[in-house]
């Protein structure tokens, strides 16, 4: 458990079902609640802006949409969020370079990492 994260809400954006699970257990792990996940932008947009959320892990491409206008709506309200891809940052559009990214496949570490940076946690 890393004592930093534990109990913080962290939504996950993710439509590849095994993915969702692996980043449940990475988070459970860590300490953190998982919210979500949601699968589809519509929902993960409705749990971006209703849910008390302390970050996010967002698949930049959710079942052939992009994730950008929920990575807008976290923005804000000043939750801060991951970005996961395929394509690591050199595939985000100029506007969302920048912003935690983590590249797929990734580890438990990589997430942890990219969630201290986001969240501007000091790690030990």
């Amino acid at each position: 458990m890393t004592k930093a994260l534990s109990g913080r809400r962290i939504l996950v954006v993710e439509d590849e079902s095994l993915v969702a699970m692996l980043l449940e257990t990475i988070l459970e792990d860590m300490g953190c609640t998982p919210v979500g996940p949601a699968s589809n932008v519509d929902e993960g947009l409705a749990m971006a802006t209703d849910e008390a959320l302390d970050a996010a892990l967002l698949d930049v491409n959710v079942a052939g949409r992009h994730v950008f206008p929920i990575a807008a709506a976290l923005k804000a309200r000043g939750v801060p969020f991951v970005f996961s891809t395929g394509y690591g940052e050199g595939g985000l559009p100029d506007e969302w370079r920048g912003h935690a990214t983590v590249q797929k496949p990734f580890t438990e570490e990589a997430i942890r990492e990219a969630l201290f940076k986001a969240m501007g946690i000091e790690q030990a």
